[in-house]
């Protein structure tokens, strides 16, 4: 028989139903939850209408004791906004196409049980947030939150170009699509940015990327020094210059960062070679970048319309999140 105090215990599990297979999710956090002596979870499916921000304020308002979030990154994204400073565990179980903010923190993503159980348990280590404020071309702004990255130009080009269907059929892979979609038609765009308290700077762009944590799919580093518990911001700013400029920008993210980087020796090759124009790496607690025409912004891979001025700034160990015994959180 359930005691009083475990009575008292509840998860929530916030979902996107189109991501998962609803009845053997429900079931395995239920059974779970059973086993830990927690009453039955509350269970809240996102809809058009709420990606789960509301849904997850809904939960933390009832007073439950940890959350679970099953989804792609724009779930967990919207899940995060809302759990913010709440010190309320969070359990991600990866559910979608890119899953990019689970490959960063190394979670497992076809262990789910281990997650709930993670989340159950209490061991969780604190991690960083980004927040994104967007200035529309009208003057209003608003402000979100991001797990893994707010993007400016052609990399929310990129994802308003990528296919539905053929993320469905090819996973991350339909982003290549997208990518080779976008860059037929991409133009540099003259921005004015600062980081922190410093100088502004001008200069022409395709993109601005603000990074909460570094890593791509098929373990591409796009950048390699990005931590999602340093309390800072990384910030890439793409600006290659003709067809040779972009297979610098290839050869820095995919050969330098995700290969070279791994070795001793390709460190020592990197460090005479110099640095390289096409890709700029900068990093502050705050970063803003202002553009002279109304440009796409993504957040986490969700298209968020166009703006003309982006100000992010890194919150750190704003989320409080639930890690498997199996994970290492030296490498975080």
């Amino acid at each position: 028989m359930m005691t009083t105090a475990a009575a008292m215990h509840r998860v929530a599990l916030v979902y996107n139903p189109i991501k998962v297979n609803e009845a053997q999710l429900q079931s395995l956090v239920a059974s779970i939850a059973e086993e830990a002596g927690w009453s039955p979870p509350l269970c809240l499916p996102t809809t058009v209408e709420d990606a789960g921000q509301g849904l997850t304020r809904q939960a933390l308002t009832e007073g439950v004791s940890a959350v679970l979030v099953a989804g792609g990154d724009g779930t967990v994204r919207a899940v995060a906004e809302a759990m913010a400073e709440s010190g309320v565990p969070l359990g991600i179980m990866p559910s979608g196409t890119g899953n990019l903010f689970a490959r960063n923190l190394g979670l497992p993503l076809t262990d789910p049980a281990s997650i709930v159980r993670a989340t159950l348990a209490g061991r969780t280590v604190p991690v960083d947030l980004g927040w994104a404020t967007l200035t529309r071309e009208d003057g209003s702004s608003e402000t979100h939150a991001f797990v893994v990255l707010a993007g400016m130009g052609l990399d929310a080009d990129m994802i308003a170009n990528t296919r539905p269907d053929l993320k469905k059929s090819v996973g991350w892979v339909a982003y290549v699509d997208g990518a080779a979609r976008s860059l037929a038609a991409a133009r540099p765009f003259r921005i004015v940015y600062q980081l922190d308290d410093s100088r502004l700077h001008s200069t022409k762009v395709y993109s601005v990327l603000f990074a909460n944590c570094g890593m791509l799919p098929a373990g591409i580093s796009l950048i390699p020094s990005a931590s999602i518990t340093d309390g800072t911001l990384d910030v890439a700013i793409i600006q290659p210059s003709g067809l040779f400029g972009w297979l610098g920008v290839w050869r820095k993210i995919w050969w330098d960062n995700s290969v070279l980087r791994r070795f001793r020796a390709g460190r020592l090759v990197l460090e005479r070679r110099g640095r390289d124009a096409s890709v700029r790496y900068l990093r502050g607690i705050t970063a803003e970048a202002a553009g002279t025409h109304p440009t796409p912004i993504e957040l986490d891979g969700d298209e968020f319309g166009t703006a003309v001025r982006v100000h992010c700034r890194a919150d750190p160990g704003a989320l409080t999140l639930a890690i498997p015994d199996s994970v290492s959180t030296d490498a975080l």
